[in-house]
């Protein structure tokens, strides 16, 4: 689904090539996404994260580049039913999750829609679509 604004081409959240859409972005691309993106390497540090998500995660202009996600940035989303189902598909070589989530860096009731695609060269993309 091509574009979740009405005049743009970006991809959509439940686009079935959203990851090699965005892997293809520049950063001011990305950035205009209307939901969070951060690609992590394969050992979870982060090596992409779109302004998107830092606004609406409410995790502001805090460094992010290099951090372990599930230490550094998102403690609440190190558990097995988020962490352990990314490192079971990881493992699997077939990464492509989605699910929902309650809890966010600044409201942990806050429900989130996961979608997490895996890379070819090794790691993933999460994407983080905030409802309502």
């Amino acid at each position: 689904m091509q574009g979740e604004h009405p005049g743009s081409d970006a991809p959509g959240f439940d686009d079935p090539d959203l990851g090699e859409s965005v892997e293809a972005m520049d950063v001011a691309t990305l950035d205009r996404l209307p939901f969070g993106a951060v690609r992590l390497d394969a050992a979870g540090r982060v090596e992409r994260f779109n302004a998107t998500e830092a606004a609406q995660s409410g995790y502001g202009s805090r460094p992010t580049l290099g951090l372990d996600f599930f230490t550094g940035i998102a403690p609440c989303m190190n558990q097995p039913d988020f962490r352990g189902r990314l490192e079971s598909g990881l493992a699997s070589g077939r990464l492509n999750l989605r699910f929902g989530w309650t809890g966010d860096f600044s409201d942990a009731n806050r429900a989130l829609d996961i979608r997490v695609l895996g890379r070819a060269g090794g790691g993933c993309w999460l994407f983080i679509r905030r409802p309502g």
